[in-house]
């Protein structure tokens, strides 16, 4: 029988042969810590005759019946299905199991609080994980009602999608029955269950229902809990959608979650969120971290009305909801949210990540061949969220914002609760617009790559512009000039200021588009292409543009064009078109001391992410020790300038201590931690001891035992994450040799502490201690793929590669494995070239910084 990897072909002819009514899903959580007993009732129709399989990953099969015939579990059942034969018109199928608590983040996760011993349960189905909790027809295209009951300790608290409709004493605890839910796919089905608090509260939908909201967190981190700033966000992205999409909220509660050790920021579990649990703040964080949570809550109440309310039928279609999600979320905290400045947000992070994305040689069309199950876990990429988000704005300037909106609209009218393709967006999109939508969609969803846009301008003696053209290229893998909407700004230094004095929006399209708006004017001290951030491409600067601003790059007024040029100027430094060093230039002189960092928490965030790449991978191996050390003087330059108390503060200290190496530095980060030095306004809290202590760990200015003496003042969960990453940051072979054991070879340990570990292991000040890792690196990668879940191979895989070693040894050792493993999976073959290609770029970069 066919394994856990559900294929494409498989899930259509099963989507023909079955229709699903009704689960009923109990479970009994009080049996143990290593099993629960699962209890699943599926009413189904089907072909008369047919034979097909329901999917169940568990510890043991106790009953299955069918039409009331019991069959015997070890002839029907394997380790992932259970064969159904000679189906009736209609079916009711009980199942019977123990199924196993996870550690992993995926299926449903079991986390003890290392304050009070609590135990704490989370869901987390997606892409198809609800089959190691209860018996499913696990694709989406199988929607269908649900009814949970569970029964729990009594003193736990039990979420779900729908209300509670009766909670009563039993023997082993307190015995929930939630109501019926509507129309769901399995994956965004929920059961979260623990000694969860938090507070409640209420809004009135916009068709004058009552919507309960929770907002909970484990009972030891309750009172970091700002409920009130998520409550807030939560109601303002209720009343944008609700009138934008012209439609109420489609579930009849709304609860919001944050749980232990999950793997990714948060998940739409329809009416029952669940949130990654750095998003309560018990210590200072960036306002960056502040605006992330809300574009969070945004992202996945969108999802409430597309992806929950309105499914993709295949998971090929995934790019659609994460990348509406990605659009509308930003869209709603520039709109509706103090975070006005969200898009320059949107430019910086997400659409940075696009762009990498796409320039790897494993970048695919937005619209992605989606095979079977594995080819689904390694796409929640740049690609699926940030390229079709910056491609739906596109779209949205090509056909006009009401339009869109309109045909939207429309959209979850005619398939409320249903399952949908592609085409049948474009279908409504095109009936609001008048616009033929399929030439757009063959260029923009179903290639691959990014185009460069470049302006060329020829001016007389006087500097009016004689001629000018918007040239584009393509790379030779992906030769697409497509079409663009986009706009062209013109600036001028007026009292030391960039003001823009021109605004010229246009469709550009082919090698060459001429601007005759631009002949006859006087040439702009300064022409953006891309203005506004309309289209999806890079951008470069002509020369006269270029020296503007690099000499000006302060002197925007608003923080979009800023952000932009600076992006040009990052992709020229990692294309190595400009040499490393000057880049770290502008940044120390320029990007983070002036209005680019001060006056924008995720401009800052990113840049100094830049400043680490760059240092660390992109600069000449042979100056790289100065520049590191330059770097960590300024940062401390920067700090001690810095407003006390203010987030570039905040920031400043953690990057230098990241960058601190020297004696002098480590002085300066050792005084901080043990309070013999201060710096106004900087807040020594938990999570910067931690910060701080990594650092001297690292640097060999304190050991193990001062990070089992922290661990002793911090003895929460977060400490015990933080405690892992600093001993596998301990200078020694014995610490890197124990770090890898605990990862590779147990490969017992929870998802979040394994991600710190292999974190701890990556900080190596002397390459030295990483060298001796490579070869058994490549030598456990076919078993760690076969033998993990995939979340955990991914970690392994990515986390562990030694990019920062990146020389012509190790790119060639990358080139052999994959000459010699052509029968690898896939999926780990594309992690493997993604990871060379870091170490490519990284090669090319410091060539260019020799030079």
């Amino acid at each position: 029988m066919p394994g856990e990897n559900l294929t494409r072909e498989e899930a259509r002819a099963r989507a023909a042969l079955v229709a699903v009514e009704h689960y009923d899903v109990d479970l009994d959580l009080t049996t143990g810590p290593e099993t629960f007993r699962s209890t699943t009732t599926v009413r189904f129709t089907a072909t008369p005759g047919a034979s097909t399989f329901i999917d169940l990953i568990s510890a043991r099969v106790h009953e299955v019946v069918l039409n009331g015939t019991a069959l015997d579990p070890a002839a029907v059942a394997d380790e992932a299905r259970i064969a159904l034969d000679g189906l009736a018109a209609e079916n009711e199928l009980l199942v019977v199991a123990d199924c196993r608590y996870m550690n992993t983040g995926e299926g449903l996760h079991r986390f003890v609080d290392p304050v009070d011993d609590e135990v704490y349960l989370y869901s987390q189905f997606e892409v198809a994980d609800s089959r190691r909790v209860y018996a499913v027809f696990e694709q989406p295209d199988l929607k269908a009602e649900f009814t949970f009951t569970v029964t729990a300790p009594a003193h736990w608290r039990v979420v779900s999608n729908a209300p509670v409709a009766v909670q009563h004493p039993v023997e082993a605890g307190t015995r929930w029955t939630f109501e019926k839910t509507p129309r769901l796919s399995s994956y965004v089905t929920a059961v979260i269950a623990g000694p969860y608090e938090g507070s409640e509260d209420s809004l009135v939908s916009a068709d004058g229902r009552t919507i309960p909201l929770g907002i909970y967190c484990r009972k030891s981190l309750v009172q970091h809990l700002d409920a009130d700033n998520v409550v807030r966000a939560t109601k303002q992205g209720f009343e944008f959608f609700e009138r934008e999409f012209d439609r109420p909220y489609p579930f009849a509660k709304y609860d919001q979650v944050f749980v232990p050790e999950f793997n990714a920021g948060a998940m739409e579990n329809a009416g029952a969120v669940t949130f990654v649990e750095s998003y309560v703040f018990r210590s200072k964080v960036p306002r960056a971290t502040v605006e992330r949570r809300v574009v969070t809550v945004l992202h996945e109440l969108a999802h409430m009305w597309f992806g929950d309310l309105v499914t993709m039928r295949w998971w090929n279609d995934l790019w659609l909801n994460e990348s509406f999600a990605e659009f509308a979320s930003t869209l709603a905290a520039a709109e509706a949210t103090e975070w006005v400045g969200s898009w320059t947000t949107f430019n910086s992070l997400e659409k940075s990540w696009a762009y990498r994305q796409d320039q790897l040689p494993t970048t695919h069309p937005i619209v992605a061949e989606i095979n079977d199950l594995e080819d689904v876990e390694v796409n929640f990429d740049g690609i699926t969220y940030a390229k079709g988000a910056s491609v739906l704005k596109q779209l949205v300037a090509y056909v006009g914002r009401e339009e869109f909106l309109s045909g939207v609209r429309a959209y979850f009218a005619r398939h409320a609760f249903g399952n949908t393709e592609l085409v049948d967006l474009l279908r409504e999109l095109e009936t609001t617009s008048g616009r033929d939508l399929s030439a757009w969609s063959r260029e923009w969803l179903e290639t691959a790559g990014v185009a460069t846009l470049r302006p060329v301008l020829t001016t007389d003696a006087d500097g009016t512009v004689t001629a000018a053209s918007l040239r584009q290229e393509a790379p030779a893998e992906h030769p697409h000039l497509r079409s663009h909407r986009i706009a062209l700004g013109c600036y001028d230094l007026v009292g030391g200021t960039f003001e823009r004095t021109e605004r010229i929006e246009l469709d550009a399209a082919g090698a060459s588009t001429d601007l005759p708006q631009l002949v006859g004017r006087k040439r702009p001290d300064l022409l953006l292409v891309n203005d506004d951030d309309l289209a999806y491409a890079k951008i470069r600067l002509d020369e006269s543009s270029l020296t503007a601003a690099l000499q000006h790059l302060d002197a925007f007024r608003d923080s979009l064009p800023r952000s932009l040029v600076s992006a040009a100027l990052w992709d020229m430094t990692r294309d190595g078109e400009s040499p490393a060093r000057d880049y770290v230039d502008l940044l120390l002189s320029t990007l983070l001391p002036g209005n680019a960092a001060t006056e924008d928490s995720t401009v800052a965030l990113v840049l100094l992410r830049q400043l680490t790449t760059t240092v660390e991978l992109y600069t000449d191996p042979a100056r790289r020790e100065e520049v590191r050390t330059r770097t960590a003087t300024t940062l401390l330059e920067l700090l001690r300038a810095a407003a006390p108390g203010s987030d570039t503060q905040l920031q400043f200290a953690r990057a230098f201590a990241s960058f601190a190496r020297s004696e002098e530095h480590l002085a300066v980060v050792g005084g901080l931690y043990d309070g013999t030095r201060a710096i106004e306004g900087l807040e020594v809290d938990a999570d910067m001891r931690w910060a701080l202590l990594t650092a001297l760990v690292a640097g060999g200015a304190l050991g193990a035992e001062a990070v089992e003496a922290e661990l002793a003042r911090d003895a929460t969960a977060t400490g015990q994450r933080s405690a892992a990453a600093a001993r596998a940051a301990v200078p020694t072979a014995q610490a890197k040799q124990r770090a890898w054991a605990d990862v590779v070879e147990r490969g017992d340990l929870p998802n979040a502490v394994q991600a710190s570990v292999i974190a701890g292991f990556g900080r190596a000040h002397d390459e030295a201690l990483l060298r001796p890792f490579v070869e058994p690196y490549f030598a456990a990668l076919r078993g760690v793929w076969a033998e993990r879940t995939n979340e955990m191979a991914q970690q392994i895989v990515t986390g562990l590669y030694p990019l920062d070693l990146a020389d012509a040894a190790l790119l060639e050792r990358t080139d052999r494995w994959l000459a010699e493993e052509t029968d690898a999976p896939p999926a780990l073959r594309r992690l493997v070239l993604e990871n060379r290609d870091g170490v490519a770029r990284a090669l090319r970069a410091q060539e260019r910084d020799a030079s």
